[in-house]
Parts: structure tokens; sequence; C-alpha cells
């Protein structure tokens, strides 16, 4: 197997009353209204065709087979404030 190295970085305009939080495991997640929580985290999509729509995959196997590859996930969330 070869190494690969995959940086996701996403620029959101958010509503105010979004904030970040931590679990207790020091996780930072997002704090919705209505005590919700959004954590932003790799959801491999896939295709037969790579013109024509992206899904999740039906197959439970295949997408637990992709997860497993993934040695370490890190998503960092930074509000910007000017």
């Amino acid at each position: 197997m070869k190494k690969l190295n995959v940086t996701i970085r996403l620029e959101m305009s958010v509503p105010d009353d979004w904030e970040l939080v931590e679990t207790s495991e020091g996780t930072p997640v997002l704090k919705l209204p209505n005590d919700m929580f959004l954590d932003l985290a790799i959801e491999p999509l896939f295709t037969s065709d790579p013109e024509e729509t992206w899904s999740t995959s039906e197959d439970e196997e295949t997408l637990n087979e992709i997860l497993d590859m993934i040695e370490s996930e890190e998503v960092v969330y930074e509000f910007v404030t000017h």
C-alpha cells in the first residue's frame, strides 16, 4: 500500500449563532441552534460515470473498506472576524 494525504479546506458563510465547542475528548465541533451539532468529515462519494451524479455508497461493505483505510483525520475550524 502507498500513503495518500488529503487536505480538506472549506470556506463557508454561516449564521451568527453557530458556535465552536469541544467534545469531552477535545475534538472541535460546531454547535447549531436547537442543540444540534455538526462535524464536517470525509464522506466518500461514488459513481459509475464521473460526468453523472455522485452519491454515497449503498454498499456498506465498500464504504467501510474505504473508511478503514483512513489512519487519522483532522478538521480545523476557525471563525474569521474582521
